[in-house]
């Protein structure tokens, strides 16, 4: 029996997992499981999973600041050590083979993932395994090879981290040329165009592995940017993602 554990985020008392339909990227709409680790490397200011990293005593901003009534996470209570045996039986659970992990950034805890991996292919090799990390960490040779698709979603300045923490050159490069990557860079204002277009050349990203998704934590935000957006792609033959968990449950946690 493996004694790894993964550092999950909680919901209700218990690992954030759950059945839904991916909200995000190029897997739009598809049936999946998402299991949420805690823990990053980046600090967001308009981060919808701060209570991933946003911990009492930390000096980190974020937009929520300015919400009455709302404060840093106490860490004790946000993450809960999870063996992978016990992971794998909820998620075995569900009637779907899609697994979404994410975090935080997954890719801080890449030995434990790979332990629950192995796992569950050992009883069904069906399962098909996709990360949404930051692009920041470079996946170790087996995680390159049990990943099934990398979602990277690109930091930008308006994210509120500073270059040298949002941009690692080694994990980007390998990133742009790993057939398994599509990129998603969150966009907030059509000048976030020009930055992004940096990045694409610098690393030499396939412009059709590039999706661009508005920035908002609710479908008012959304509707104000996606027009815009939508013109942006089309103009430029990038792809558009939007953020369907928005549109049908709105801000909710476990959708």
């Amino acid at each position: 029996m493996s004694t790894a554990t993964l550092k999950l985020a909680v919901l209700n008392g218990k690992p954030e997992i759950f059945h839904t339909l991916q909200g995000e990227g190029v897997s739009m709409g598809v049936p999946s499981i998402f299991i949420r680790s805690s823990l990053c490397n980046l600090h967001c200011t308009w981060c919808d999973t701060d209570y991933t990293w946003n911990w009492e005593g930390t000096p980190w901003p974020h937009e929520n600041d300015q919400v009455e009534g709302y404060k840093k996470f106490k860490k004790s209570d946000y993450i809960l050590e999870c063996p992978i045996e016990e992971v794998a039986a909820q998620v075995q659970h569900f009637p779907c083979k899609n697994l979404i992990l994410t975090g935080g950034e997954p890719l801080l805890q890449q030995d434990a993932w790979l332990a629950l991996i192995n796992f569950l292919r050992s009883s069904d090799p069906s399962y098909r395994f996709e990360i949404e990390t930051n692009g920041t960490q470079l996946p170790n040779s087996e995680m390159a090879e049990a990943i099934d698709q990398f979602n990277v979603s690109t930091k930008l300045s308006n994210s509120g981290n500073p270059a040298k923490l949002r941009d690692n050159p080694k994990a980007m490069q390998w990133f742009a040329q790993s057939p398994k990557t599509w990129f998603k860079f969150v966009i907030q204002d059509p000048t976030d165009l020009a930055e992004m277009q940096e990045i694409e050349l610098k690393y030499t990203i396939p412009r059709e592995r590039i999706l661009l998704m508005p920035e908002g934590r609710d479908e008012k935000t959304l509707h104000r940017r996606r027009l815009w957006l939508a013109d942006l792609c089309r103009d430029h033959g990038y792809r558009f993602s939007d953020r369907l968990h928005i549109q049908l449950w709105g801000a909710k946690r476990g959708v």
